[in-house]
């Protein structure tokens, strides 16, 4: 807790700016019945969406991907979250393992990290060679072009996250029995190369942000404020309308007609709560 110049003790001013739980919660609530419009407008006029989400380990992408998605369908919502690239894939185009996931009409994917891992993570650790880095980085706006021309919304969004931020929640993913798994031998090492991701975020930002699929940043020091601020310019950039329904009423169920219910040898969970 820091002092002010009387030797006074006061909150510290980045935490108490944090967001409550529950305003974040109403908030949320709120987005989330935007979220169910749009989904509808999607599948019922045929809009492909893209949404990819970077950032360094730690950012918030997993979080803010769980808020966007956890009041939709997941068959038109989709997650992709691909694992490392097999011998196979490796000797194909870059792109190309990636370029199946794109969405179809009335679908929304969504990629936990991307094509992008080669301007990143491959970069930082030596996955590839400074040639192949070059080369993505000349020829992923054109990809990216031919996909917004076949009628995709692309949105790219990179989530900042200061070093000391990083540093905290990755102790925490130590400390907590719930997120140790999110903590990997790769995340140790990434951790040690902050400005060599740096200097590989701030390439891929140069040759990578265009006009047809620019790089949307958002500041997520504040998971739950950068979630809000990220889900509200989402919708904020995508025309959509709320689709007419029919008023939803439950019909009457139906009489029993003799039915009994059976007296099965089914074994019963232990109620402890």
């Amino acid at each position: 807790m820091a002092k002010d110049k009387k030797g006074t003790k006061k909150a510290d001013s980045s935490a108490s700016a944090r967001m409550s739980n529950k305003d974040y919660l109403r908030e949320l609530r709120r987005l989330h019945v935007e979220i169910v419009k749009l989904q509808e407008w999607v599948k019922n006029k045929g809009i492909k969406i893209c949404i990819v989400f970077e950032g360094r380990d730690g950012a918030g992408k997993g979080g803010t991907i769980k808020a966007l998605t956890e009041r939709v369908s997941p068959r038109i919502f989709r997650v992709v979250a691909l694992p490392a690239p097999t011998d196979r894939e490796k000797s194909q185009m870059y792109v190309q393992r990636y370029l199946p996931h794109l969405p179809a009409a009335g679908e929304v994917v969504i990629f936990d990290r991307s094509w992008y891992n080669r301007a990143g993570v491959e970069r930082v650790m030596g996955f590839c060679t400074q040639e192949q880095v070059v080369g993505f980085l000349k020829a992923i706006p054109l990809v990216e072009r031919a996909i917004v021309e076949s009628g995709v919304i692309l949105l790219k969004y990179w989530l900042e996250v200061s070093p000391q931020e990083q540093t905290r929640r990755l102790e925490a993913r130590i400390k907590d029995g719930r997120k140790i798994w999110k903590l990997t031998a790769m995340d140790l090492k990434s951790y040690s190369r902050w400005y060599d991701y740096s200097r590989a975020r701030d390439d891929m930002f140069k040759a990578t942000d265009t006009g047809h699929a620019p790089w949307l940043v958002a500041d997520s020091n504040d998971k739950r404020r950068a979630r809000l601020n990220i889900i509200t310019d989402l919708l904020s950039r995508i025309s959509y309308e709320e689709v007419p329904r029919e008023k939803v009423k439950l019909p009457k169920r139906q009489a029993p007609g003799g039915y009994r219910e059976p007296n099965y040898p089914l074994k019963r969970i232990a109620e402890k709560f």
